[in-house]
Protein backbone atom coordinates (compact mmCIF):
# COMPACT_ATOMS: atom_id res chain seq x y z
CA UNK A 1 0.00 0.00 0.00
CA UNK A 2 2.80 2.42 0.89
CA UNK A 3 4.44 1.88 -2.52
CA UNK A 4 1.13 2.54 -4.29
CA UNK A 5 0.58 5.80 -2.37
CA UNK A 6 4.15 6.88 -3.05
CA UNK A 7 3.82 6.17 -6.77
CA UNK A 8 0.56 8.12 -6.92
CA UNK A 9 2.25 11.04 -5.19
CA UNK A 10 5.06 10.86 -7.75
CA UNK A 11 2.61 11.23 -10.61
CA UNK A 12 0.86 14.24 -9.08
CA UNK A 13 3.81 16.40 -8.05
CA UNK A 14 3.55 19.66 -9.94
CA UNK A 15 6.29 21.53 -11.72
CA UNK A 16 6.51 24.27 -9.08
CA UNK A 17 7.02 21.72 -6.30
CA UNK A 18 9.77 20.07 -8.30
CA UNK A 19 11.47 23.40 -9.00
CA UNK A 20 11.09 24.32 -5.31
CA UNK A 21 12.97 21.12 -4.49
CA UNK A 22 15.66 22.02 -7.03
CA UNK A 23 16.04 25.46 -5.43
CA UNK A 24 16.36 23.90 -1.98
CA UNK A 25 19.15 21.68 -3.30
CA UNK A 26 20.84 24.68 -4.93
CA UNK A 27 20.63 26.68 -1.70
CA UNK A 28 21.93 23.83 0.43
CA UNK A 29 24.49 22.18 -1.89
CA UNK A 30 25.37 24.74 -4.58
CA UNK A 31 26.06 24.02 -8.24
CA UNK A 32 28.14 20.93 -7.54
CA UNK A 33 25.34 19.29 -5.56
CA UNK A 34 22.54 20.15 -7.98
CA UNK A 35 21.80 16.88 -9.76
CA UNK A 36 18.77 14.97 -10.99
CA UNK A 37 19.31 12.44 -8.16
CA UNK A 38 19.53 15.16 -5.49
CA UNK A 39 16.39 16.92 -6.76
CA UNK A 40 14.47 13.63 -6.89
CA UNK A 41 15.50 12.81 -3.30
CA UNK A 42 14.58 16.30 -2.12
CA UNK A 43 11.18 16.13 -3.82
CA UNK A 44 10.52 12.57 -2.62
CA UNK A 45 10.02 11.25 -6.14
CA UNK A 46 11.84 8.93 -8.49
CA UNK A 47 14.75 10.04 -10.64
CA UNK A 48 12.79 8.87 -13.68
CA UNK A 49 10.03 11.36 -12.86
CA UNK A 50 12.51 14.27 -12.93
CA UNK A 51 13.94 12.97 -16.21
CA UNK A 52 10.43 12.56 -17.62
CA UNK A 53 9.60 16.20 -16.80
CA UNK A 54 12.93 17.85 -17.69
CA UNK A 55 14.83 15.29 -19.82
CA UNK A 56 18.24 16.25 -18.40
CA UNK A 57 20.04 18.43 -15.88
CA UNK A 58 20.24 21.09 -18.62
CA UNK A 59 16.46 20.99 -18.98
CA UNK A 60 16.04 21.31 -15.22
CA UNK A 61 18.43 24.27 -15.15
CA UNK A 62 16.56 25.90 -18.02
CA UNK A 63 13.28 25.55 -16.12
CA UNK A 64 14.90 27.07 -13.00
CA UNK A 65 16.29 30.02 -14.98
CA UNK A 66 12.96 30.56 -16.75
CA UNK A 67 11.10 30.56 -13.44
CA UNK A 68 13.56 32.97 -11.81
CA UNK A 69 13.41 35.28 -14.83
CA UNK A 70 9.61 35.18 -14.74
CA UNK A 71 9.59 36.02 -11.02
CA UNK A 72 12.02 38.90 -11.55
CA UNK A 73 10.03 40.14 -14.55
CA UNK A 74 6.84 40.16 -12.48
CA UNK A 75 8.56 42.13 -9.71
CA UNK A 76 10.13 44.64 -12.11
CA UNK A 77 7.00 45.04 -14.23
CA UNK A 78 4.98 45.88 -11.12
CA UNK A 79 7.54 48.57 -10.24
CA UNK A 80 7.56 49.86 -13.84
CA UNK A 81 3.75 50.07 -13.79
CA UNK A 82 3.85 52.06 -10.55
CA UNK A 83 6.11 54.58 -12.32
CA UNK A 84 4.05 54.74 -15.52
CA UNK A 85 3.59 58.51 -15.29
CA UNK A 86 7.33 59.21 -14.99
CA UNK A 87 9.54 60.27 -17.89
CA UNK A 88 11.13 56.80 -18.06
CA UNK A 89 9.06 54.18 -16.22
CA UNK A 90 11.35 51.38 -17.44
CA UNK A 91 14.38 52.92 -15.76
CA UNK A 92 12.74 54.39 -12.65
CA UNK A 93 10.79 51.21 -12.04
CA UNK A 94 13.98 49.16 -12.13
CA UNK A 95 15.64 51.51 -9.64
CA UNK A 96 12.64 51.18 -7.32
CA UNK A 97 12.70 47.37 -7.64
CA UNK A 98 16.41 47.34 -6.76
CA UNK A 99 15.80 48.95 -3.38
CA UNK A 100 15.20 45.50 -1.92
CA UNK A 101 18.51 43.73 -1.40
CA UNK A 102 18.78 40.00 -2.13
CA UNK A 103 18.56 37.54 0.74
CA UNK A 104 20.93 34.62 1.31
CA UNK A 105 18.69 32.19 -0.59
CA UNK A 106 18.57 34.53 -3.61
CA UNK A 107 22.36 34.76 -3.53
CA UNK A 108 22.81 30.99 -3.31
CA UNK A 109 20.47 30.39 -6.24
CA UNK A 110 22.12 33.13 -8.33
CA UNK A 111 25.56 31.66 -7.69
CA UNK A 112 24.36 28.16 -8.57
CA UNK A 113 22.69 29.29 -11.77
CA UNK A 114 25.72 31.37 -12.81
CA UNK A 115 28.04 28.42 -12.26
CA UNK A 116 25.73 26.15 -14.22
CA UNK A 117 25.32 28.66 -17.05
CA UNK A 118 29.05 28.82 -17.70
CA UNK A 119 28.75 25.69 -19.82
CA UNK A 120 25.15 26.05 -20.98
CA UNK A 121 24.89 28.20 -24.12
CA UNK A 122 21.06 28.04 -24.26
CA UNK A 123 20.88 29.51 -20.74
CA UNK A 124 23.36 32.23 -21.64
CA UNK A 125 21.20 33.01 -24.67
CA UNK A 126 18.12 33.39 -22.46
CA UNK A 127 19.93 35.92 -20.29
CA UNK A 128 21.29 37.82 -23.30
CA UNK A 129 17.77 38.10 -24.71
CA UNK A 130 16.38 39.50 -21.44
CA UNK A 131 19.23 42.00 -21.04
CA UNK A 132 18.82 43.22 -24.63
CA UNK A 133 15.07 43.59 -24.11
CA UNK A 134 15.65 45.59 -20.91
CA UNK A 135 18.32 47.84 -22.43
CA UNK A 136 16.09 48.55 -25.43
CA UNK A 137 13.19 49.40 -23.11
CA UNK A 138 15.28 51.69 -20.89
CA UNK A 139 16.96 53.46 -23.81
CA UNK A 140 13.76 53.73 -25.82
CA UNK A 141 12.06 56.02 -23.31
CA UNK A 142 15.09 58.15 -22.47
CA UNK A 143 15.84 61.68 -23.58
CA UNK A 144 19.54 60.68 -23.55
CA UNK A 145 19.61 56.97 -24.40
CA UNK A 146 23.32 56.45 -23.69
CA UNK A 147 22.98 57.92 -20.17
CA UNK A 148 19.97 55.69 -19.53
CA UNK A 149 22.03 52.66 -20.53
CA UNK A 150 24.87 53.78 -18.22
CA UNK A 151 22.36 54.10 -15.36
CA UNK A 152 21.02 50.62 -16.17
CA UNK A 153 24.57 49.22 -16.20
CA UNK A 154 25.38 50.93 -12.87
CA UNK A 155 22.21 49.47 -11.36
CA UNK A 156 23.02 45.99 -12.61
CA UNK A 157 26.62 46.30 -11.48
CA UNK A 158 25.42 47.04 -7.96
CA UNK A 159 22.93 44.18 -8.09
CA UNK A 160 25.42 41.71 -9.59
CA UNK A 161 27.94 42.37 -6.85
CA UNK A 162 25.23 41.61 -4.30
CA UNK A 163 23.66 38.59 -6.00
CA UNK A 164 27.06 37.00 -6.60
CA UNK A 165 27.96 37.74 -2.97
CA UNK A 166 31.06 39.68 -3.97
CA UNK A 167 30.07 42.65 -1.84
CA UNK A 168 27.25 43.37 0.59
CA UNK A 169 26.26 47.00 0.88
CA UNK A 170 24.88 48.36 4.13
CA UNK A 171 21.38 49.81 3.86
CA UNK A 172 22.83 53.33 3.98
CA UNK A 173 25.46 52.58 1.32
CA UNK A 174 22.84 50.98 -0.90
CA UNK A 175 20.49 53.96 -0.53
CA UNK A 176 23.31 56.40 -1.36
CA UNK A 177 24.33 54.43 -4.45
CA UNK A 178 20.74 54.17 -5.65
CA UNK A 179 20.37 57.93 -5.14
CA UNK A 180 23.40 58.50 -7.39
CA UNK A 181 21.97 56.16 -10.01
CA UNK A 182 18.71 58.09 -9.67
CA UNK A 183 20.58 61.35 -10.36
CA UNK A 184 22.11 59.83 -13.47
CA UNK A 185 18.65 58.61 -14.50
CA UNK A 186 17.24 62.10 -14.06
CA UNK A 187 19.91 63.39 -16.45
CA UNK A 188 19.06 60.65 -18.94
CA UNK A 189 15.42 61.70 -18.71
CA UNK A 190 16.15 65.30 -19.61
CA UNK A 191 16.45 66.50 -16.03
CA UNK A 192 12.94 65.39 -15.03
CA UNK A 193 13.09 63.91 -11.56
CA UNK A 194 10.84 61.09 -10.39
CA UNK A 195 10.16 61.88 -6.75
CA UNK A 196 8.97 58.35 -5.90
CA UNK A 197 12.35 56.64 -6.38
Amino acid sequence: MELTNRMARNRTIDSDALLDAAERVAIRDGAIGLSIDAVAREAGISKSRVIYDYKSKSGLLQALVERRLRMEDDRVLAAVASHSDSSNPELYGRIAAAKESPNDDDRAIALTLCAAMSSEEPLQGMIRKVVKRDIDAVAGRAHHASLAVVAYLALHGLMSLEYLDIHRWTDDERAALLAEIQTLSDSASGGVRDART
